[in-house]
C-alpha cells in the first residue's frame, strides 16, 4: 500500500470511528469540539498538505479528495474544519520563514495549537479585493483594527491568519497577511453563529481593536496577500467536491438496504420506478461529482490552470448534493427524519457548501466569464 493510500485508509478509520461515535451528538449540542484536532493529528491528519521533512504526509491534491470524502461521508463540518487547520500549517510551511516554521507548525501539526484563516468581514463576503480590517505600520510593528466573519474554527482557534489592508484608501496590493495568537491583547472571539446546522465547524467571527502585531509575526507582506488568499481558491472548491462525494455516497448507503429490504405493493420499495429513478439520478450526480473533482484535482497537481474546472465542480457537486440528500431522505420515508439517520446533518450541510469558499453565484462568474474569454474573438 502506497503511503497516499495509507493516509486516504487512516482518514476513513478515524471517520468511522471517531467521528462516527461523535457526530450526532456535536450536532445536538451545537458544539465545537476542539479535541478532534488532536485526536485528527493522532491519525496523522493535521499535516496533510506539509512536506514530508517538516513533518507533515505531503499527499497530492487527488489523495485529498479522497480523503475529504472519507471524513465527510460521516460528518462535513468536522471535515471542513480539518481541511481549513491543514490549509492553514501548509501556508505557514510554504510562505513562513524558518523561524515562524519552527515557531508554530509543529503544535499545528500535533493538532495542540488549531488555525484559522481570517479574510471576510461582516460587509462583504465575495469582494475580498476591498477588506476594511487595516493594519497601520507603527514603526517596525503594526496596529491592527477590523472584524472578520464566518471564521471556521473560531470558537477554539488559537492561532488566526489575518488579512489585512496595509494602505488607508488601499486596493488588493495593499492586502497582506499576520499571524495572531488569539490571546493577544486587543483581540476578540465572537460568538459562535447559530446555524442551520455543521457546528463541528465553529464558525464565528474576530474584533481586533488596536492589536499590536510585530514584524516577525508578518506571513505574507504587502502586496502578495490578496494573491495568496486566493490561490488557494481552486484546491478550496475542489475539496468541497470531494466532501460532497461523501455526502452523497453516504446517503446511498443508507437508503439502498431501505428500499432493497422494505416492501409495499407487492414488492420491495426499489420496484416503484418513482423511487428507483430518483436514486439512479443521485448516482449518476455523485459519479459526475467524482469525475469532475478528480479532473481538477489532476489540473491543480499538474500546475495547470484550474479555475474554471473547480468552478465547475463545486457549482455542480453542490447542487446535486442538495438535491441528492433530499432524494434519499425522501426514499426512507418518514424514517429519514429521524436523528439516528444522517440525514439532517448532511442536508444543512449541503446548503453551508453552496456558500463557503464562493457562492454558487461566483462559481457563475467565473464560468460566465471564460465563456465570454472562449467565444468573444469569434464572428
Amino acid at each position: 500500500m502506497s503511503s497516499n493510500d495509507n493516509v486516504v485508509a487512516a482518514a476513513g478509520e478515524f471517520a468511522a470511528t471517531y467521528l462516527q461515535a461523535n457526530a450526532a451528538q456535536w450536532e445536538r449540542d451545537r458544539y465545537m469540539p476542539r479535541a478532534m484536532f488532536q485526536h485528527a493529528a493522532d491519525a496523522g491528519l493535521c499535516g496533510l498538505l506539509v512536506a514530508q521533512e517538516l513533518g507533515g504526509r505531503n499527499v497530492d491534491f487527488a489523495t485529498l479528495i479522497q480523503v475529504v470524502e472519507k471524513l465527510a461521508y460521516t460528518d462535513f463540518a468536522a471535515a471542513f474544519a480539518l481541511v481549513v487547520h491543514n490549509n492553514h500549517a501548509r501556508a505557514i510551511s510554504t510562505q513562513g520563514s524558518d523561524a515562524q516554521i519552527a515557531r508554530w507548525l509543529p503544535d499545528m501539526l500535533a493538532g495542540r495549537n488549531v488555525g484559522a484563516f481570517l479574510l471576510t468581514e461582516p460587509g462583504g463576503g465575495s469582494d475580498a479585493a476591498h477588506i476594511t480590517t487595516i493594519a497601520v505600520a507603527d514603526g517596525d510593528d503594526y496596529v491592527l483594527n477590523g472584524e472578520k466573519a464566518w471564521v471556521t474554527n473560531s470558537t477554539h482557534a488559537d492561532l488566526l491568519n489575518v488579512f489585512a489592508q496595509t494602505q488607508l484608501g488601499g486596493d488588493a496590493r495593499g492586502i497582506a497577511s499576520f499571524q495572531v495568537p488569539a490571546d493577544s491583547a486587543g483581540v476578540q472571539r465572537l460568538d459562535a453563529y447559530d446555524m442551520i446546522g455543521s457546528y463541528a465547524m465553529g464558525a464565528g467571527g474576530f474584533r481586533f481593536e488596536n492589536v499590536r502585531v510585530a514584524a516577525d509575526q508578518l506571513l505574507v507582506p504587502p502586496g502578495q496577500g490578496f494573491k495568496a488568499a486566493l490561490a488557494g481558491i481552486d484546491i478550496a472548491r475542489t475539496v468541497v467536491a470531494g466532501m460532497c462525494c461523501g455526502m452523497l455516497q453516504s446517503g446511498l448507503d443508507v437508503v439502498m438496504p431501505r428500499l432493497l429490504e422494505r416492501h409495499a405493493f407487492g414488492g420491495p420499495l426499489i420496484d416503484q420506478q418513482g423511487l428507483a429513478w430518483q436514486i439512479a439520478d443521485v448516482a449518476t450526480d455523485l459519479a459526475a461529482t467524482r469525475l469532475l473533482a478528480a479532473e481538477a484535482a489532476r489540473l491543480i497537481d499538474a500546475n495547470e490552470p484550474a479555475a474554471l474546472t473547480a468552478a465547475h465542480a463545486k457549482k455542480f457537486a453542490t447542487s446535486v448534493t442538495l438535491n441528492g440528500m433530499a432524494a434519499c431522505m425522501q426514499g426512507m420515508g418518514a424514517d429519514g427524519l429521524k436523528q439516528q439517520y444522517p440525514f439532517a446533518r448532511h442536508l444543512a450541510a449541503a446548503k453551508i457548501a453552496q456558500y463557503i469558499d464562493g457562492t454558487t453565484e461566483i462559481q457563475n462568474v467565473v464560468i460566465s466569464r471564460a465563456l465570454q474569454e472562449q467565444y468573444k474573438d469569434l464572428d
